[in-house]
């Protein structure tokens, strides 16, 4: 199986809609930076409802190397540049990422990616989750950004349109 190297965003909105366990379930340990504990450590301090990763012994905390990433210098965070570094520094691995950007960042750079909504489609399909419309329904009440259409494809490849 590949590394698998985590942002934020699926971490947090996974917690927050009770479904962080398909992490481990789906893809056993995940890599995480340095950048993204800090943006989570940071949201707990200011009382945000947010994994302590401390506490996730399936996740490895690991820091890029090299200066790989000079031509990543965009718009990204600090977790999504992280996240990048690292996928650049081990080659066939799969960033999870939600931010359109560093989506498109990683497409150009031919890392493989996923998010938080093909992680939960992945979790159906292997029975880890009953249906997605519910944990849809929250991500959207939580304020994760889900265009129509990217919600009615999701719903129909879960086979709940």
């Amino acid at each position: 199986m590949p590394e698998v190297i985590c942002n934020t965003s699926p971490l947090q909105y996974l917690h927050q809609i009770g479904q962080l366990s398909i992490l481990p379930a789906l893809v056993g340990s995940i890599v995480v930076p340095p950048a993204v504990l800090a943006e989570l450590d940071a949201g707990i301090a200011k009382g945000l409802d947010l994994p302590q990763l401390e506490n996730l012994q399936w996740i490895r905390i690991q820091a890029p190397i090299g200066a790989k990433a000079a031509s990543l210098i965009t718009d990204l965070g600090p977790g999504e540049s992280q996240v990048l570094m690292l996928a650049l520094e081990m080659p066939g691995s799969v960033a999870l990422l939600d931010d359109a950007l560093a989506r498109r960042v990683a497409t150009a750079k031919g890392i493989p990616i996923k998010g938080t909504l093909g992680l939960l489609l992945d979790a159906k399909r292997a029975g880890h989750l009953p249906a997605v419309k519910p944990s849809l329904d929250r991500l959207q009440e939580l304020g994760f950004r889900i265009a129509q259409q990217t919600r009615d494809a999701v719903l129909k490849l879960a086979g709940e349109s």
